[in-house]
This record gives C-alpha cells, sequence and structure tokens, in this order.
C-alpha cells in the first residue's frame, strides 16, 4: 500500500513537470497534437499507479519520451509554415463577409445549431450579426461582428484615454512581493508608509496593490 503510495506521488510530479514543460494553454486552446500527448501521457501514468509489478520506469520513460517529440514539433511549427498547417491545420472561414460558408461546414462537420451555440458563447445571439466566424485550429471559433454591431470604443469619439498600465500585487496574504518593489522603484519603507495609512503594517495586509495610475488598494487580514 505504501508502495503504491509513493509510486503514484512520483508518477504525479513527474507528469506536473511535465505538463508545465508543455506550456500554460487551456485545455480548450491545445492543438491536436499536444491533446493527443496529454492523453496518452494520462495513460501511462496510470498503468504502473495501478500495477505495483509494473517497474515505475516503464511509465516515466515514455513519459519523458512524448515530452521529447512534444517539444520536438513544437520547434518545427516555429521553423516551418508549411509543416505547421500539415500538423496543426488552417484556420477555416465558416462566416465570410455576414454569409454561411456552407462548404467549409460541411468539410468541417460543423452543424448550423453548434455554430450558433459556438456564438452565443462570444456574446453574439443573432448570427446576422457576424461578419466572420472564424474556426480556429484549436477547435475555438473568434467571431468578428459587423461594424455597425461592434461594441464602441474611444476613438470611434475620437477620445485619447490616458495610458492606464498594469495593476502590481505589492503584497499577497502578508508576503511582500519584493520583486515587483523593484520594478516599481521602490523599497519596503514606501511600502511601508503606505500600508500604515490603513492602520496595518504590510504583514497584516491580505492584499495590496497599486495600478498604472499609483492608486494604493489595501485590506487587512482577518483575525489578526
Amino acid at each position: 500500500m505504501l508502495l503504491t503510495f509513493i509510486r503514484t506521488i512520483i508518477l504525479y510530479i513527474i507528469v506536473l513537470i511535465v505538463m508545465r514543460f508543455m506550456g500554460k494553454r487551456e485545455i480548450g486552446q491545445l492543438q491536436p497534437f499536444e491533446l493527443a500527448i496529454s492523453i496518452m501521457i494520462a495513460d501511462l501514468a496510470t498503468i504502473p499507479m495501478a500495477e505495483p509489478g509494473i517497474p515505475i520506469t516503464n511509465g516515466i520513460i515514455p513519459i519523458l519520451g512524448l515530452l521529447v517529440m512534444h517539444l520536438t514539433i513544437s520547434v518545427i511549427n516555429l521553423k516551418s509554415v508549411k509543416l505547421r498547417e500539415i500538423i496543426c491545420g488552417k484556420p477555416s472561414l465558416l462566416i465570410e463577409r455576414g454569409k454561411i460558408n456552407e462548404k467549409v461546414m460541411k468539410k468541417e462537420r460543423f452543424t448550423i445549431n453548434e455554430l450558433e451555440e459556438r456564438l452565443r458563447g462570444n456574446n453574439i445571439f443573432d448570427i446576422g450579426d457576424v461578419e466572420y466566424a472564424i474556426l480556429e485550429t484549436s477547435g475555438q471559433v473568434t467571431v468578428i461582428p459587423k461594424p455597425n454591431k461592434r461594441n464602441t470604443t474611444p476613438e470611434d469619439f475620437d477620445m485619447n484615454p490616458e495610458y492606464e498600465g498594469i495593476s502590481y500585487d505589492l503584497v499577497v496574504d502578508g508576503k511582500i512581493m519584493k520583486q515587483n518593489l523593484e520594478k516599481l522603484g521602490k523599497d519596503y519603507n514606501w511600502l511601508l508608509k503606505q500600508v500604515e495609512a490603513f492602520g496595518i503594517k504590510p504583514e497584516q495586509a491580505l492584499i495590496a496593490t497599486i495600478d498604472g495610475k499609483g492608486n494604493f488598494f489595501c485590506q487587512e487580514k482577518e483575525g489578526r
């Protein structure tokens, strides 16, 4: 029992490391070859877990082999456009210039109901509002509404909003984010002064952030 538990932990760590090397894509954004490798890794890991008599290396070595295969294909995709199209495919226009492309729909085995479902997932509830619908190689559908149906932007009103930048976490659960302080050119004394305005110390904060305009936010931990 203990041996099975230890083998499971080891295999879990190996799979976690391998998946980390594969990148940060969500499952719905995986390319076909990435999804195939992910499924195979899961299957290979379960065999040594369920069968204590099988050497653990029988699972680890194939998993590492799949990682090498994944990295190789990823490099090929970066180097060659033609091979990338063969391996990953090309995007398809389901709707082009406001008209449904029936040939592409049949080729991709896409039904009208499925298309409408994907459009609703993009907050489009009338198929007549769509200028382009693109089936990406990952299976996601990108939608470009017609010009008169798009959300307005400040540019439409000749407005030029101020630059906002991004927000930085300075304290998370009482831990000071030193790297973010360094990026901002600030130090602990500056942080201490900002947080003390809320009546606490940095180590007592649940979170403290600052946005691109210099607005400071801080919330105290409960149960101090």
